[in-house]
């Protein structure tokens, strides 16, 4: 999740930029670098790694221009570069522009941008965004810029500038933010607040499809028609520490509800409209998919949830065995590894020691690696033959939420594009999953914006010694994360068990009240859960459903019900596992736990 800051004043703007970039640390980055618009030219600076190397790279020619842009990169496109970072200029160094988001049609802007004699020098999908605005910047800047909007596809927030209108910045975003920061005598522009907040606590929030004019002396909007439109000026309700959780008590509770962007994010140029899949930016060969035989999913905590949660579609859907191992315990079994053999190592980070020693004994015995991370750069994209990102930005909170979500959607993504090129599933099945996971976010975002009798079940349930999860089919790995998210953040022992192995022994744990939560969203062995359900009440043990909506005959089953929007089953674990981690979290807050960084835990682990 990059970080944009834009200034326009009468003060030198470049320490206000580098400042306000300091601000967005929190929000993870690659590369960083500012562009000062200069009587004489747009002077940019880049550099690679954190802002201490921006610093001293333009501590060594400070500006004193009074407008500029700034940004830190997370790389999507492009590995982490010099080259890479923005900010990005056309062929004449006339214009800069930064920008957050995906380009989803880049590839084809470039092709056309090549063929008219233009000049790009990176590797990122940004790029394209300076040089469509080189081509028509002789109408003015606000006209370039708004043409150009017309010409991208995908989640983007930008903005630009020109050494023809020197005091003028144009931003604008779509289903990416950007906030204007009005000032005495000066303007900002920023992704997130607390890039200006020691400046001003006024601020105009644009809407999607808004083009904002920034100068020293104020700001012009229009709407995504073009007519002049109003937004008001609000005033910033937080202090410097809660703005940096964007307004959020805490980053946990912060990063549980950027998951559908995060989601957006990962699908973004992967999930055409038609629900088909090109994931060619892996190197995965389509030859070599066919002839797979059998696939590993190794994986630690939260990322072996959810490579078990996607094992079940894989199967289903690809028609190829999966196993899912624990990482820390794969290298001991003497596993049987072959060229016919895909294994697929999950790890946020990219350094989880366990997970990397496993891909790289996999890879030694002939098996071809695919790294789903986070990061790029990590040593897993080293130590592996091919490389699928999540795009959930950096995630500070030490127990996963939004990272988890975001690979359960990367797996999906991955199941649907074997099963089309192994020919294994009906095609029109195929692109009805695929563009009902293009809705997911949304569903996850209704949830956030309406999840009814969450306080209650904490509030009631808080003081309680011990949960019991149960689950069937891909249910079964989310009461797994459930679990995890309760142990982890609120120090309650819990127990998730498959549903039909409840008789083998749980069972003698529940006695009257005993809190048991039930993922119980549509799926096909539903009525098999509904039997486990009524073997719970006969113990007297509460149960609390996760239920898909308009399912009422659970209420009769359940003390309390989480009602979560109805969806496809194979999707229907991104969306169930949220109240589940919300649950988790309102039952720490009130047992004053410090969620953010629970005792004994780190986020990434890097010894075995």
């Amino acid at each position: 999740m990059c970080g944009i800051v834009g200034y326009a004043g009468h003060r030198a703007g470049q320490p206000i930029i580098l400042a306000g970039l300091k601000r967005l640390e929190y929000r993870g980055y690659d590369s960083a670098g500012i562009a000062m618009v200069e009587p004489d030219g747009i002077a940019v600076t880049r550099a690679v790694g954190n802002l201490d190397a921006l610093n001293a790279a333009a501590s060594r020619e400070p500006s004193q221009a009074p407008v500029g842009l700034g940004h830190t990169r997370w790389a999507t496109h492009g590995r982490p570069s010099e080259e890479n970072a923005h900010p990005h200029s056309d062929c004449s160094g006339r214009i800069s522009i930064v920008l957050n988001g995906i380009i989803e049609n880049y590839k084809a802007l470039r092709e056309e941008l090549t063929a008219a004699g233009h000049v790009l020098t990176s590797e990122t999908d940004a790029e394209v965004v300076a040089h469509l605005i080189e081509e028509r910047i002789d109408e003015g800047l606000e006209a370039a810029v708004r043409s150009t909007i017309a010409r991208l596809e995908g989640h983007f927030a930008f903005c630009a500038v020109t050494l023809d209108e020197p005091g003028l910045i144009v931003g604008t975003r779509h289903e990416a933010p950007l906030v204007v920061g009005v000032g005495e005598d000066e303007m900002f522009l920023a992704s997130a607040i607390p890039a200006f907040l020691s400046h001003t606590k006024r601020m105009i929030v644009l809407e999607d499809g808004d083009v904002v004019c920034i100068t020293a002396d104020g700001a012009t909007l229009t709407g995504s028609s073009g007519t002049p439109v109003e937004r008001p000026v609000q005033d910033v309700p937080w202090d410097d520490d809660a703005a940096e959780k964007g307004g959020f008590e805490t980053f946990m509770l912060k990063e549980i509800h950027e998951q559908p962007a995060a989601i957006t994010a990962t699908l973004a140029g992967r999930l055409r409209e038609d629900g088909s899949v090109d994931l060619t930016e892996t190197g995965l060969d389509d030859g070599l998919l066919r002839g797979i035989r059998r696939v590993f999913i190794v994986a630690c905590g939260t990322s072996y949830h959810a490579g078990l949660v996607a094992s079940y579609a894989m199967e289903r859907l690809a028609r190829v065995p999966v196993q899912i191992e624990v990482a820390s315990e794969f290298r001991y079994k003497d596993p049987v590894l072959d060229p016919e053999t895909l294994v697929i190592g999950i790890t946020q980070s990219g350094e989880t020691l366990d997970t990397l020693v496993a891909m790289r004994l996999s890879r030694a015995a002939g098996a071809t690696v695919l790294a789903l991370t986070n990061i790029m750069g990590s040593q897993a994209t080293r130590d592996a033959d091919a490389v699928l990102f999540t795009r959930a930005g950096l995630e500070i909170g030490v127990a996963a939420t939004k990272t988890h979500t975001a690979q359960v959607a990367a797996l999906l993504l991955l199941t649907l594009h074997m099963a089309r090129v192994r020919g294994t599933a009906d095609a029109a099945e195929l692109a009805g999953i695929g563009r009902q996971l293009r809705e997911v976010p949304d569903l996850v975002q209704a949830y956030l914006d309406n999840h009814r009798g969450l306080d209650q079940i904490a509030e009631r349930y808080h003081s309680q010694r011990f949960f019991l999860y149960l689950g069937r089919h891909t249910g079964y790995g989310v009461c797994l994360e459930g679990a995890l998210k309760l142990k982890e953040i609120s120090y309650i022992p819990t127990e998730a068990y498959a549903a039909g192995e409840m008789k083998h022994g749980p069972i003698a744990l529940l006695d009257e009240g005993s809190p048991v939560v039930v993922v119980a969203t549509d799926g096909p062995i539903y009525p098999k859960l509904v039997s486990n359900i009524e073997e719970v009440r006969a113990r007297k043990a509460d149960v609390i459903a996760v239920a898909s909506e308009g399912n009422t005959a659970i209420d009769d089953l359940a003390a309390a019900v989480l009602y979560v929007p109805r969806c496809d089953p194979w999707l229907a674990p991104i969306v169930a596992v949220v109240p589940l981690q919300m649950l988790a979290y309102a039952i720490a807050r009130l047992k004053g736990c410090d969620v953010d960084q629970p005792r004994n835990l780190a986020k990434t682990v890097t010894v075995e």
